[in-house]
């Protein structure tokens, strides 16, 4: 399984309900005495769904770093997604937010799942490889598709299990109750905040695709083919640093999440 820093972690998910909850309709908040946040980071999940239901939200997650950040909106217990430190049936609902695209084999997290949960088990993932990106900049949305199909070549997980995770469930023995699609959109435009002036420096150097070469490689994508994609990723960088010197940038990226439902 992969490993996620803070920064990133708050990037990709704080905010992600802020502006709708009818996707997490399915997962009945309100009448659960006990739910577990498999998986939950620093905790952006967590907090949703403590403010959503009056019962108690447990996180649980294997990084002690993450957990004490979690731990500012829920209580926590550390634990491996896998092997969870809970006896059967001990809550009501299960779920997990952006966790099964990172696991080999879902369904074995989903059984587990199923083991301590006396009721629902359910699934919030996205679809990366439907990604949609707007931008003020003529190439960027060419680029980054470009750039995230030569990643997502190189993933050994199924990243874009969102729309697909019935069959996770199946293998797993939970029932599908229902699946609802919810887009997370994310926005950048004037005035910008620091973290969208690092990003668009990021871009201007390549430093991303660097971080990201190993894995671009291992797919399909060549080592020339790789240069010059850098080489045309360094130039929209540029063109994003001066539109924004100019407060004329503006990007829109959203992200295909879908909330899957089963009953044990």
């Amino acid at each position: 399984m992969r490993e996620f820093s803070k920064d990133y972690l708050r990037r990709t998910r704080t905010g992600m309900w802020d502006d709708s909850r009818v996707a997490l309709e399915p997962l009945a908040l309100d009448t659960h005495d006990r739910i577990l946040d498999v998986g939950c980071g620093t905790g952006e999940l967590s907090r949703v769904l403590a403010a959503e239901s009056t019962g108690e939200v447990v996180g649980c997650d294997a990084d002690p770093s993450l957990l004490a950040v979690a731990n500012e909106h829920v209580p926590v217990v550390a634990g491996d997604a896998l092997r969870l430190p809970f006896a059967d049936d001990t809550f009501d609902l299960v779920v997990c937010q952006a966790l099964l695209i990172n696991l080999p084999d879902p369904a074995v997290a989903l059984t587990e799942f199923a083991r301590v949960s006396r009721g629902l088990v359910a699934a919030i993932e996205p679809d990366n490889g439907a990604v949609d990106i707007e931008s003020s900049v003529a190439t960027e949305a060419s680029l980054e598709r470009q750039a995230r199909r030569a990643y997502l070549n190189g993933v050994d997980t199924d990243v874009s299990l969102g729309a697909d995770a019935r069959e996770a469930f199946d293998r797993a023995g939970v029932t599908v109750r229902e699946t609802r699609r919810y887009d997370h959109v994310r926005t950048i435009e004037p005035p910008y905040s620091e973290r969208a002036v690092v990003a668009a420096r990021r871009k201007a150097t390549g430093a991303g695709l660097a971080d990201d070469r190993p894995t671009m490689l291992s797919g399909s994508l060549t080592e020339p083919e790789y240069d010059a994609l850098r080489s045309a990723w360094r130039k929209m960088g540029r063109t994003v640093v001066d539109q924004m010197a100019d407060r004329s940038y503006s990007r829109t990226e959203t992200v295909p999440f879908y909330v899957t439902v089963g009953r044990i």
